[in-house]
């Protein structure tokens, strides 16, 4: 029996009032300000706060974060993010992949995403893996700058291959792997204009190879979808906003604390929702549940053999 926590937080927004250049209106940007007018108030600074020492009190082993940390993909936001992350728990405890706020624009590493290298820490190029004990974290770059009113998202042949080969080491390894990207891999879990462009591909790679468990944001509110694997169904689990207070739009901020349960002839992870209670002013446990995941058979990810 396994007591491994994560815990899953996504689609931050972090508070960050822009003060744009004029070349800088003239861009993407100006539609997220306009935006931002709208939701300032919904992402809170209050909740954001509250989330931080949630997940201390909680003491999970690890933070996983699937994207949109940012709003304008301002160098200033990049900075700001990386003062959050870093005092939340030490480096080697989050995995980090970026989301499309993240990318809203094309930004010079120094001053945008490799502020973030100690999050993700590439080795070479997209995916990464990260090995948590017998869990293998594979993190997806799916943000890509796109034209105004987009927000769709885009993984390229290249990730594509190195994903499936990463999948099928650590799967021939034993390990549980669990898929991270921004954007749901599930085929109509977001309407087109928000969507994996190559979502078909990547299910393709998933149905060959297998997953244990894929973890997205970008939804408004929480899904649970799956995927097909070589034998039997991938569950793919979306969080919604960690630090969004309940509005028309937004389910309101939860995160979800992920135990490893069982041993390696039947895995599972039990699920924690921590969600923002108004009333409370605080993070309650909204629910309790249990995934099962797909059980490999050690050695035999190659060939593609469940249990």
């Amino acid at each position: 029996m396994s007591d491994l926590t994560l815990a899953h937080i996504s689609d931050l927004h972090l508070p960050f009032e822009p003060h744009l250049s004029w070349r800088q209106r003239f861009s993407k940007r100006q539609l997220s300000v306009w935006s931002w007018q709208k939701r300032h108030a919904v992402q809170s600074g209050e909740v954001l706060a509250a989330l931080a020492q949630d997940l201390r009190d909680h003491a999970v082993n690890h933070v996983l974060v699937t994207g949109d940390i940012t709003n304008f993909s301002l160098p200033g936001e990049f900075r700001r993010a990386a003062e959050w992350l870093s005092a939340l728990v030490p480096a080697d405890r989050i995995s980090l992949v970026p989301g499309n706020h993240d990318a809203l624009v094309p930004v010079p590493a120094a001053e945008g995403l490799g502020l973030w290298d100690r999050w993700t820490r590439l080795q070479d190029d997209w995916p990464f893996v990260h090995r948590v004990d017998e869990v293998s974290l594979i993190g997806l770059n799916s943000a890509l700058p796109t034209p105004p009113l987009l927000a769709r998202g885009r993984l390229g042949a290249a990730q594509l291959a190195r994903l499936e080969q990463a999948l099928r080491a650590e799967g021939d390894a034993a390990q549980v792997r669990i898929v991270m990207l921004h954007h749901p891999a599930a085929a109509g879990a977001i309407g087109w204009r928000k969507a994996l462009a190559d979502g078909s591909d990547l299910r393709a790679v998933l149905r060959r190879t297998g997953a244990e468990l894929v973890l997205h944001g970008h939804a408004r509110s929480a899904r649970l979808d799956t995927i097909a694997g070589p034998s039997g169904s991938i569950p793919c689990l979306c969080v919604p906003s960690s630090t969004a207070l309940p509005n028309p739009q937004d389910e309101g901020a939860r995160w979800h604390r992920l135990r490893l349960v069982g041993s390696a002839g039947e895995r599972g992870i039990e699920v924690t929702v921590r969600r923002w209670s108004v009333s409370d002013q605080a993070f309650k446990t909204d629910s309790v549940y249990e995934l099962r995941l797909p059980q490999m058979r050690p050695g035999h990810a190659s060939d593609n053999r469940l249990v």
